[in-house]
């Protein structure tokens, strides 16, 4: 009988590191098949397949995104220098990859273009290893590094670039090590060329010795030598494998047919060929305990090809040791394709989760946005994404360059449009800066003015209209408003000047002790809640000006006061009697009472456009100059609704 092996064979898999995303991951079946029932208990057969070559274990990809140019170039160099140089083609490729990515970003930042010459395979060819095995559809390999997100920049002329001694220092180094990979690549090729020589001469002695049908004593050791020998020579070309292959196991089977083996000899070949046996068993199960799938597979692969350069084992035993060996080779071609299975599985939720951040930029970048607050605040919301979006692993191959892309497409698109409204932004603001330029002129004009109604009103209505005009230039904003500021001031301070201080003093001291007056009423009887605040208003608005520091916090005092003593008459701020009520008594008819609201109003308005002026030049005063704001709105509403009904008024008593 002859045992027939058919251990799993594939290629070598590891990622590579290439310029492109990554591609799905796809695993080759593994077929493992029982040895077959042997013909001829005394004729066991070696039956070898197709090689699987040993390499090296693929390195894990390394990570060059945050090398310099230098750096990388400085790697390549050392790479290029180390003893096993030739074994490290892939690694070799990644850093040339990561340094042409580099080489392009920093181009393309600097303002001198995307486009980087990279020095192309093709410049010094490269003589193909044979494949060792079946490979699978698809290897996984390693993600290119993504270029960050950034704006683009003008392209400069090759010339003036600062990047070109070190662009043509690593090109040398790697056209240098390119011609001595493809020398060595052609010296291997030459070796195999010698190798299959040396199999046709040992295929050649094996003929002899089985046509010639000597003597086991003879024979034996002849074709033990012939074995030894065949083991010792390397690989050969994969053109001539399977020829010179069958033909050697073809003889091999000859001999244990045509030659009547010494039992003896017969017996220890068979307990040699089970103690190695045992030992490939034992190391298969070891790397079926191993956490490292593709190293463990790759290993595995060894270990089949040293299997089948041993003869059978006693009949006994065959099946149980090979029933072993493949128990062990099942798990860790499970491990294997388990590894590239959770491989798959991440690079699916990577694309989920970099297809949620483009949406998020999208949505960002198609948003109105109408103040430079607003684009600071979604900058900071796209950068804060970027950094998301390279935290996340890649998508694959097939997917990872187009979300990619689909990226990169919303971050330009939305630093185009910032580009576009900061420069349309530039020209409104030259435009507000020369409206308040033109405003600060007016108001330098009035502030020796002496005649105080028509300029504070002239006065007021600039500064309403420097609050309408929008944002200038940074640097220019607080010098402008110091300026306007103290031209205000000037005329104001101007103003309070001709009254008497002393007059002021007294006045405030007059409506200090009225509003304890106030506050310390008893209602009387016979006398109305409405009378007595009449009365109380009356002697108010008899107290002339106080001082203009002064002017506010005595104000606010008075109205609370009112609202704690007459609360039912007080849900809006009492004022004196204006025009057209009699003087000495409070309003009566209903038209008395809107011509008394409608003046107590357009002095509230007044009030409060002259606060917004001062809160103006205070820091965190934007909230108190709304407030204001909203009751001057208020208040001018309320005023055109008392116009009306006064006119209203005023038809009807026509009529009567």
């Amino acid at each position: 009988m002859s045992e027939e092996i058919k251990p799993v064979v594939a290629e070598q898999v590891a990622p590579d590191v290439e310029e492109k995303a990554p591609e799905a991951v796809e695993t080759p079946e593994k077929v493992v098949e029982a040895p077959a029932a042997e013909a001829v208990e005394e004729k066991p057969v070696e039956v070898e397949e197709k090689p699987v070559e040993a390499e090296e274990k693929p390195a894990e990809p390394a990570d060059f995104a945050g090398k310099t140019l230098a750096e990388l170039s400085e790697l390549f160099e050392k790479l290029a220098e180390s003893v096993d140089r030739m074994k490290r083609s892939k690694e070799a490729e990644a850093i040339k990859s990561a340094f042409y990515r580099k080489l392009s970003r920093e181009k393309f930042l600097s303002g001198l273009g995307a486009a980087v010459d990279e020095p192309s395979d093709s410049d010094e060819p490269e003589v193909i290893e044979a494949p060792v095995a079946e490979a699978p559809a698809e290897a996984v390999e390693a993600p290119a590094a993504e270029a960050p997100v950034e704006e683009p920049a003008a392209a400069e002329p090759e010339t003036t670039s600062p990047f070109a001694a070190i662009e043509a220092g690593f090109k040398a180094l790697y056209t240098k090590y390119k011609k001595e990979r493809a020398e060595y690549n052609r010296a291997i090729d030459a070796e195999r060329e010698d190798n299959l020589k040396k199999k046709e001469e040992v295929i050649e002695d094996l003929r002899k010795i089985v046509e010639a049908q000597e003597d086991l004593k003879d024979a034996f050791p002849a074709f033990r030598e012939i074995q030894a020998r065949w083991r010792e020579i390397g690989p050969v070309p994969q053109r001539s494998y399977m020829d010179v292959n069958n033909r050697y196991q073809f003889l091999v089977e000859r001999f244990y047919d045509m030659v009547k083996i010494d039992r003896d000899l017969r017996d220890l070949d068979f307990k040699k060929n089970l103690e190695a046996k045992e030992k490939f068993c034992e190391e298969a199960e070891a790397l079926a305990a191993s956490d490292d799938s593709v190293g463990a597979f790759n290993a595995l692969q060894r270990l089949h090809e040293e299997w089948k350069e041993y003869g059978p084992v006693a009949k006994e035993f065959r099946e149980s040791i090979w029933e072993r060996f493949r128990a062990a080779t099942a798990v860790i071609n499970r491990k294997y394709q388990a590894h590239f299975l959770e491989i798959k599985t991440r690079q699916a939720d990577n694309l989920v989760a970099k297809t949620a951040l483009c949406e998020k930029v999208e949505e960002i970048a198609a948003a109105e946005i109408s103040s430079s607050n607003e684009w600071n605040e979604k900058t900071k919301a796209i950068e804060e994404i970027q950094k998301e979006w390279r935290g996340i692993g890649f998508a694959s191959k097939k997917d990872n360059q187009e979300i990619y892309d689909r990226f990169r497409a919303a971050c330009d698109a939305f630093f185009a449009r910032k580009r576009e409204y900061y420069a349309s932004s530039k020209d409104n603001m030259n435009e507000n800066l020369r409206k308040k330029l033109s405003i600060i002129e007016q108001a330098e004009a009035l502030k020796d003015s002496k005649e105080w109604k028509k300029t504070t009103e002239a006065l007021k209505e600039l500064q309403k209209q420097w609050k309408e005009i929008g944002a200038v230039p940074r640097k220019k904003s607080e010098q402008l408003w110091k300026r306007f500021r103290a031209a205000c001031d000037a005329f104001f301070e101007g103003r309070d000047a001709e009254s008497p201080v002393v007059d002021q003093r007294a006045n405030l001291k007059a409506k200090k002790a009225l509003i304890a007056e106030l506050e310390a009423y008893v209602p009387q009887e016979g006398v109305s809640g409405e009378e007595a605040m009449a009365s109380f208003t009356e002697r108010w608005s008899a107290i002339g000006f106080v001082p203009f520091k002064e002017k506010e916090a005595v104000q606010n005092a008075w109205h609370e006061a009112l609202k704690a003593k007459f609360p039912e008459f007080t849900r809006r701020p009492a004022r004196p009697a204006g025009r057209g009520v009699p003087q000495g008594r409070g309003p009566k008819t209903e038209k008395d009472r809107l011509v008394q609201r409608y003046n107590a109003l357009q002095q509230d308005i007044q009030t409060y456009e002259n606060n917004i002026g001062f809160f103006s030049s205070s820091k965190n005063a934007e909230p108190l100059i709304r407030q204001m704001q909203e009751k001057i709105d208020a208040s001018k509403a309320e005023l055109e609704s008392l116009k009306q009904k006064i006119r209203q008024i005023e038809k009807e008593e026509a009529a009567e």
